[in-house]
């Protein structure tokens, strides 16, 4: 994917989850931050941050906040972005046969991802963005997440249904050794994760070729789930 009209700025605080306030080119603007998540480990003043200019008069805020520099690595946090990835990653053939491609689908009282038929398969995928990184591993969630925990619950109950069930964490960075639940802060959706991996869906970690301006699927990674 790639974005258009971007800027390079210094953020300088975070009032709220929706905007953040940044310097841009000599001056301070606020701008829409398009990740609720905390990132607290990411958006640090002075960091280095990544806008995109929408150029819309009605627009409250110009400018969009989609990605940071951590150190040496590019970590893209646009929240909107990894299903766009997953859904032109697909496009490159990982399912033999795939002849439909349906996002947001419902099955019982939860809404998917995507919906995928490839030959006579019936296939559910939720997928996670993560921007979490420590010491080169990848964890999710940032925050609690008991939607998290309810989609993975219902993942596993589409197995008896005869559908496979998968769940993609899209690492939004490179260089990841491997990607872990983050049980210190979410010991439900970790132990939820375990169990819906033991039920049968499939768990996989996929990380991302990050510049300032586009974002795309890279290499799997090792999923190390206990």
């Amino acid at each position: 994917m790639k974005y258009d009209n971007i800027h390079e700025g210094v953020f300088l605080s975070r009032p709220n989850r929706f905007i953040a306030k940044v310097l841009i080119h000599g001056k301070e603007e606020v701008c829409h931050v398009k990740n609720t998540g905390r990132c607290r480990e990411l958006l640090i003043p002075g960091a280095t941050v990544f806008l995109q200019k929408a150029d819309l008069p009605h627009r409250k805020t110009q400018y969009d906040l989609i990605g940071v520099r951590k150190g040496k690595r590019l970590v893209n946090m646009d929240s909107q972005v990894p299903n766009k990835v997953f859904h032109e990653w697909l496009e490159k053939g990982y399912f033999p046969d795939l002849s439909l491609i349906k996002p947001e689908y419902t099955f019982g009282k939860s809404r998917f991802d995507f919906y995928l038929e490839a030959g006579s398969r019936k296939i559910l995928v939720e997928v996670k963005g993560v921007t979490l990184e420590e010491d080169g591993v990848a964890l999710f969630p940032d925050a609690p997440t008991e939607r998290g925990v309810k989609h993975l619950q219902e993942l596993s109950q589409a197995l008896d249904f005869g559908y496979e069930a998968y769940v993609f964490f899209i690492i939004q960075m490179k260089e990841i050794q491997y990607f872990t639940p983050n049980g210190k802060t979410h010991k439900a959706f970790a132990e939820a994760l375990v169990q819906a991996a033991k039920a049968g869906v499939k768990v996989l970690a996929l990380t991302c070729h990050v510049t300032e301006d586009s974002i795309q699927a890279g290499d799997f990674v090792e999923v190390r789930l206990e």
